[in-house]
């Protein structure tokens, strides 16, 4: 099964849990599975048409989604997906 990894900011949404494994076969799939299972995560990922949020960057591998298939891009039994949230600040 993929492998998703949380990071630390969206962890308090899954019980501080690092990585979730999936099942689904499509990036696409795989979130759904995550924001299903925990359920609060669900509106810091996806928008009101559950597509992944536009800030959110999502790599399979070393690869951005957006350079592959995006959200229909296919996963393996060793896919390791990524979940970057975008972060502001500094000076």
């Amino acid at each position: 099964m993929a492998q998703i990894i949380i990071p630390t900011p969206l962890r308090k949404f899954t019980n501080n849990e690092s990585t979730f494994t999936t099942k689904g076969a499509t990036v696409k799939e795989a979130i759904a599975d995550l924001t299903t299972t925990h359920n609060g995560l669900a509106k810091h990922i996806l928008d009101d048409q559950n597509n992944i949020r536009t800030f959110i960057r999502i790599y399979v591998g070393d690869d951005d989604i957006n350079t592959l298939e995006k959200d229909a891009t296919a996963i393996s039994d060793s896919t390791v997906v990524s979940i970057i949230p975008a972060i502001a600040g500094g000076c």
